[in-house]
């Protein structure tokens, strides 16, 4: 036999694609070639295939006089990285005839040491759930890998040590070797998901004061509204936005999976499954391709590891002019388009936006107790960092004051990040469940499309005349008097009420920006 097929899989963007691993031999002087766009990885597997091969006891391509040919299909797709390193070794082993077995539905991933031993790859979760979908029975991955791997529940994950150990196992046939036994490869256990909520970051009755600021923080979570704090230096901004997952409910099984595949995607996966919403928080001078995602060849960024999550941009302002611009399309479609003259992405980017930033380039505008050192055009070009159509997209604005030292020194009499977290479970609740009254898409008020609000929000006649007189008063664009009907309705729901009363919009109108978005009122 001078041909055989095997076949692996790499991951594209956010989604896995089956490729066919060929081998060809023949005669003549020794080569040993890939074809199939390889990147440099791919081309340098050459090298470490041969080496494991030897060290596994079988015979090495160069101790022979051929041509090796491997083929990696569809020959139009670039293909990315070492994973094609087991099934490249498989290909040229059965095309050798130094091995024999049947390939038919099963599917190998991994890269290989030079001494054979399997080495783990990134998303293997959406590997596992490709082979499924395309009729694969048994997928072989390395073992550090398998847990990930075996999430997915109706094909066989085998754990895979060393590339010895595998074609041993391939090659296993109980009548002619009953003694090899040892060396097959034992089927991974499905992998249980934990519904259990983990320990939070941080407790928000570990922060003193800031009433204001841990309400906001509450009707964000329930609604899952974005949220700008703003502040003197020193007030809690950034210790409330790291207590803001802790209000957060667990992750359903569907956005587990959905999270854990992007995160293994993306080469960043620490544990097994992801169970609450991620939390990322880039520094400030982080580029446009880190937050937003791109390259020539298209890598989620920020926006997109913080799916189902939070997004934390602390000094707002100081972020590049192009990355806070580039935020526009993902607060409003909960996506991340990017097109480049080597491929098309469509990453998802659906996160909760919480941004904290100073009044001032000096942090004292407004500051009773420290005056500020700011020129009239130092505080307009640092407000000029924002652009109109951002501060639109951002639901609350909530100032965060200065605390009085009494209360520093004073036992912590704040409610718990836990009990806060059980209002915010019902609250949601009771939007899912109106969704699927009226059989709309989505899950929380933030997802109403404009022509769902009327039918949906149900506020009172007195409310919504007071919505259209303080719309006119403050000049509120259309997006704005929407998502203000959007955040009164997520009071409501905290509140337990069918309807949008006067307070419910009047709290609303109360977190909109006005005037300028850090004017002190």
């Amino acid at each position: 036999m001078n041909f055989a097929r095997v076949y692996g899989a790499q991951i594209q963007f956010l989604k896995a694609h089956v490729v066919n691993v060929e081998a060809d031999i023949s005669r003549g002087l020794f080569s040993f070639s890939i074809v199939g766009l390889p990147d440099k990885a791919v081309e340098e597997s050459r090298d470490r295939v041969s080496a494991a091969i030897k060290n596994s006891g079988l015979k090495p391509p160069k101790s022979k006089n051929e041509k090796v040919v491997v083929s990696l299909a569809p020959a139009d797709m670039k293909k990315e990285g070492p994973v094609f390193d087991v099934p490249i070794a498989l290909a040229y082993a059965l095309a050798s005839e130094d091995i024999s077995f049947d390939t038919n539905k099963k599917l190998f991933v991994g890269e290989l040491s030079l001494d054979g031993r399997v080495m783990p790859v990134r998303g293997t979760l959406l590997i596992a759930e490709e082979a499924k979908q395309k009729g694969f029975e048994e997928l072989y991955v390395p073992e550090e890998n398998a847990n990930e791997a075996a999430l997915i529940r109706g094909i066989k994950i085998f754990p895979v040590k060393t590339l010895k150990q595998l074609i041993s196992h391939l090659s296993y046939n109980k009548e002619k070797n009953p003694q090899e036994e040892q060396n097959v490869i034992k089927i991974s256990e499905p992998t249980e998901i934990s519904q259990s909520f983990s320990e939070v970051d941080l407790d928000l009755s570990e922060i003193r004061g800031q009433e204001t600021g841990k309400r906001g923080l509450e009707i964000a979570a329930s609604g899952g509204h974005n949220i700008a704090l703003y502040g003197p230096p020193g007030t809690g901004k950034t210790m409330l936005a790291k207590g803001f997952r802790g209000l957060l409910p667990n992750l359903s099984e569907e956005e587990m999976l959905e999270v854990t595949g992007i995160h293994s995607a993306a080469g960043i996966l620490k544990e097994t499954i992801i169970t609450t919403p991620p939390f990322r928080s880039p520094h400030h001078t982080a580029s446009y391709v880190s937050v937003i995602g791109g390259g020539a060849i298209p890598k989620p960024g920020e926006a997109t590891l913080a799916h189902r999550g939070v997004l934390f941009l602390d000094e707002f302002p100081e972020f590049e002019t192009r990355v806070l611009e580039s935020l526009r399309q993902p607060l409003e479609d909960r996506v991340v388009n990017i097109s480049r003259s080597r491929g098309f992405a469509l990453f998802p980017a659906s996160f909760i936006l919480v941004a904290a930033l100073n009044p001032c380039p000096c942090g004292n505008r407004g500051n009773k107790k420290q005056q500020c050192t700011c020129t009239a055009s130092a505080i307009a070009r640092y407000e000029r960092k924002l652009s109109g159509p951002i501060v639109d997209r951002v639901d609350m604005w909530i100032e965060v004051g200065t605390i009085d030292y009494q209360k520093l020194s004073g036992e912590s009499d704040g409610e718990k990040s836990e009990n806060i977290r059980a209002r915010v479970t019902r609250a949601r609740a009771r939007q899912k469940e109106r969704f699927l009254i009226f059989n709309k898409k989505g899950k929380l008020n933030t997802d109403m499309k404009a022509k769902d609000i009327i039918e949906m929000s149900r506020i009172t006649d007195n409310a919504e005349k007071i919505l259209r007189q303080s719309a006119e008063h403050f000049n509120f664009s259309a997006r704005a008097y929407h998502k203000t009907i959007k955040l009164a309705r997520t009071i409501a729901d905290l509140d337990e009420s069918d309807e949008i009363l006067d307070k419910h919009i009047l709290e609303a109108i109360h977190y909109r920006p006005r005037e300028s978005f850090l004017s002190r009122t």
